[in-house]
């Protein structure tokens, strides 16, 4: 490396040298453990394979291990020569619903479960970076604590393994955190991070809205819910527009309808389904009570009545002000500034990185891994059963893991 460090004119940090070097020769190691689980999918709270191939992978390494009870997650320490704070860093295990279209030689053999999401991936990062820094050991004042977290896809993992003590295995709440999230629609090898809100909440809404059945070619002798529940879906986006700042967004979805069961017959009920983004918890509560007034009196200026539930599920994922950027700048240092750079715009995805990112200072940022000779605006995206990631973008998510411990931890 030449490039100095971030606000600096000439100085260069031998700490940090050589860790792609030492990345790409991990590789092998990595791509064999990636293939493994990529092969294996398991989906939810419960990854009995992934988490003993994870154990394997670490039992030859100088860590103190414990399994999680309620879920199948690992939680891997390592002790630094010298006594300091604590660093976290976390990489995700579960796999999607999904049957995977994809012909790569090593795809899913695990019918309706993929790996669309890279978590394979992530784990293998994660664990060759706890290699890298086990080999580095004599340079760390302080723990690593390495998360290996089932459930991240709407399972709420990160939440047990918090309620198992996460944060106390050392002794201490760690002082930064750190997650990796590979996308296939950003140029493999680039790491993007910010400030601030990174990825959305995300809350299920699910309405009943109640009337009157009877025939269809009579609804003025019933009371029809169906009309009340299509004109909630418009009065929603309305709502959205003429109720909620621009400057603080939230997305409602309507993605599921149901009502009635044939042609001339008029339904009790009719169903709404959908989801309610934010990008602060202020504006997420304003949501919520905006969307109950809505759904409420739409149906009464119909004569009907609505149920209205909303299931809460991630809060917004906030990155710290100094250690957004800060991933960035250690990217850029790292691997070279064409491979780093600032994330203009939070994305209305969501994370459970989020729950951990309330309990510690730290950031998620994303590593690109578009595969070669593909476009990542047009490449089939995360969540896709034909995703496909670029190998190759490990051995940089690799090395900014150990970065950020190893800076953390002078």
């Amino acid at each position: 490396m030449t490039s100095p460090l971030p606000g600096t004119t000439d100085r260069v940090d031998p700490q940090l040298e050589g860790l792609v070097a030492e990345a790409r020769a991990l590789q092998p190691r990595t791509v064999a453990l990636r293939r493994e689980l990529h092969r294996r999918p398991e989906q939810g709270l419960r990854l009995p394979a992934t988490q003993a191939a994870v154990l394997r992978y670490l039992s030859d390494l100088p860590l103190q291990v414990r399994q999680g009870q309620s879920v199948s997650s690992v939680v891997a320490v390592l002790e630094g020569a010298r006594p300091g704070p604590t660093v976290l860093l976390r990489g995700d295990m579960d796999a999607l619903p999904l049957t995977e279209n994809t012909g790569l030689e090593f795809a899913s053999e695990v019918p309706g479960t993929m790996h669309a999401c890279g978590h394979d991936m992530h784990v293998a990062m994660l664990a060759s970076a706890a290699r890298l820094l086990c080999m580095r050991r004599e340079q760390l004042a302080g723990q690593v604590v390495f998360m290996f977290q089932p459930g991240e896809e709407g399972h709420h993992g990160a939440r047990y393994m918090l309620d198992e003590g996460l944060l106390d295995v050392t002794g201490e709440k760690p002082a930064k955190a750190l997650a990796l999230h590979v996308t296939s629609t950003l140029r493999s090898g680039l790491v993007q991070c910010r400030p601030g809100p990174m990825l959305a909440s995300s809350d299920v809404l699910r309405v009943t809205v109640r009337g009157r059945g009877g025939h269809a070619s009579a609804p003025h002798h019933a009371l029809d819910p169906v009309p009340a529940a299509a004109a909630t879906v418009g009065a929603l986006q309305t709502m959205v527009t003429r109720r909620i700042s621009v400057f603080d967004p939230v997305v409602v979805t309507i993605a599921h309808i149901s009502a009635g069961t044939t042609s001339n017959v008029i339904p009790e009920t009719a169903f709404l389904e959908g989801t309610i983004r934010t990008l602060s918890e202020q504006t997420r509560t304003k949501a919520h009570e905006a969307v109950r007034r809505v759904c409420e009196n739409v149906a009464e200026a119909h004569g009907c009545t609505a149920d209205i539930n909303i299931t809460l599920g991630y809060p917004v994922t906030l990155n710290d002000d100094v250690i957004g950027p800060g991933v960035v700048d250690l990217a850029g240092y790292v691997l070279g500034a064409q491979h780093a750079a600032p994330m203009s715009d939070p994305i209305m995805g969501a994370e459970d990185f989020s729950y951990v990112l309330q309990e510690v200072p730290g950031a998620l940022a994303f590593i690109g891994a578009c595969p070669p000779r593909q476009d990542p605006d047009t490449a089939a995206p995360n969540h896709s059963n034909r995703v496909v990631f670029d190998e190759a973008a490990m051995v940089h998510g690799v090395a900014v893991y150990a970065a950020f411990a190893l800076d953390a931890l002078r």
